[in-house]
């Protein structure tokens, strides 16, 4: 009895140790931090690229090889869109001509600069792909502690998905930058954020996005700000608006209330909409807010119907918007000739061959170019030395792939409120830049 007791002892023993304990330990040490970053993570993405930047003095024109220099740059985008739209700070894509893109997975793309807001430090940038990317959970920034646990994800120092823990030390701070620029009502945080964190998700305990990471204190330890999530998508919708007005027009601008986020009708307006009607989808996107209508509306294109129901009085009811036109500009120009005149040029995009044969020869993946044909005398890019031949690669941090991308860029209301503007140019397998003085806009003659 004595051994029989003392071998089924031993035989619970066992089964103690070899289930009980180890099942405990694996147990722990999946922690609410893990569950976040595994769930968050997918949707975060590294951004790479390189700026030519002025290494001398020299104008453009004339300039010496030595003029320029190339400057590699990296920071942290955000999935807000499963079509491949992307946030990040705008500093962290400012005069990149190539903006590179890799997932989780590391797959890497080339992508486009969809919209920014350079005084809100926000940019929206677009990969192409054949299947849905994972798109970030939002949260809220207007229930934020002091002092609750938050997790920073980023291309830190270059080093790929970078997982950072701390806590929000403070909120509503106000940092400057420079005479010019202030960041204000930001989240201070003690999670550690560094070169290359710019533009990547601060969240909460349970992966939410709660803001974007865009600054640290230089010299400084544990001391980075962020954001608040609800003030950057306010910004991101009223830009990806103004993308949206460019393309095509619903019926319904300026029928919404006043409130950035909200879907109420606030004016009728000529169509059957009733005051009070509160959208609740657009074509087959269920939609909460109006950053979420923004997004809906972005692959809109004129001519195409499409559904949108809207709540009355707690019933649905159900409209077809058939996407007009946009305005072009008020004034009876052209875009073409609002190029001729504004900048003076007329070009031609480069066929894919020749978009091909150029990536080779220079390691780039632009998506392609405007190849100039002939350009106004006296004209703005004339007197800054632009030949015929050259490649436009792009204006004012846009790319000119196309000829559509010009015209939206012409028409683009950040261009029309400055008189000088940056471009890039491909000449003889050199890619160079210069500044611009727009000549006076053209006006109708109508």
């Amino acid at each position: 009895m004595r051994l029989t007791f003392v071998t089924m002892l031993a035989g619970m023993l066992a089964f103690a140790i070899t289930s009980g304990p180890a099942a405990s330990a694996q147990s722990s040490r999946e922690t609410a931090v893990v569950r976040a970053y595994r769930s968050a993570s997918p949707s975060v993405v590294n951004i790479h690229g390189q700026k030519t930047v002025r290494a001398t003095a020299a104008g453009f024109a004339g300039a010496s090889p030595d003029s320029f220099r190339q400057v590699n740059g990296m920071g942290t985008g955000v999935v807000i869109d499963p079509r491949g739209y992307i946030v990040t700070n705008f500093h962290v894509v400012e005069d990149v001509a190539d903006i590179r893109v890799t997932l989780k997975d590391e797959r890497t793309f080339s992508a486009e600069l969809i919209a920014y807001r350079k005084q809100d430090d926000l940019a929206v940038i677009k990969i192409s792909l054949n299947e849905p990317l994972p798109v970030i959970d939002r949260g809220s920034s207007d229930d934020l502690m002091v002092g609750e646990p938050v997790l920073a994800i980023g291309n830190a120092y270059g080093y790929e998905n970078t997982l950072t823990q701390g806590i929000i030390s403070a909120l509503h701070r106000d940092v400057p930058v420079n005479e010019t620029q202030e960041y204000r009502n930001l989240i201070q945080t003690s999670a550690g954020i560094n070169p290359g964190n710019s533009g990547g998700p601060l969240l909460n305990i349970e992966g939410q996005m709660i803001g974007i990471n865009v600054a640290v204190r230089v010299g400084a330890q544990q001391i980075a700000f962020t954001i608040p999530v609800d003030q950057a998508l306010a910004t991101v919708t009223n830009m990806i608006e103004e993308y949206n007005r460019k393309r095509s027009s619903l019926g319904i601008e300026g029928l919404l209330a006043t409130d950035p986020m909200s879907l109420e009708i606030a004016s009728a307006g000529s169509t059957d909409l009733q005051p009070g009607d509160r959208i609740v989808s657009l074509g087959d996107q269920p939609v909460q807010d109006r950053f979420e209508l923004a997004l809906a509306a972005l692959d809109v294109r004129p001519g195409q119907s499409i559904t949108m129901r809207v709540e009355r009085a707690g019933s649905p009811k159900d409209f077809t918007l058939v996407a007009g036109n946009p305005s072009i500009n008020g004034r009876g120009v052209t875009p073409a000739e609002l190029v001729w005149e504004w900048i003076g040029i007329r070009a031609e995009p480069l066929s894919v061959t020749a978009v091909r044969r150029m990536n080779s020869r220079l390691g780039t993946s632009y998506k392609g170019g405007l190849r100039i044909t002939s350009l106004r005398s006296g004209s703005p890019a004339a007197r800054q030395g632009i030949e015929p031949g050259d490649v436009l690669l792009g204006i004012h941090e846009w790319r000119t792939a196309s000829l559509d991308d010009l015209e939206m860029i012409v028409e683009h209301p950040e261009l029309q409120r400055t008189a000088e503007t940056k471009f890039y140019i491909l000449r003889s397998n050199r890619t160079l830049y210069g500044f611009m003085q727009l000549a006076n806009r053209p006006v109708s003659h109508r």
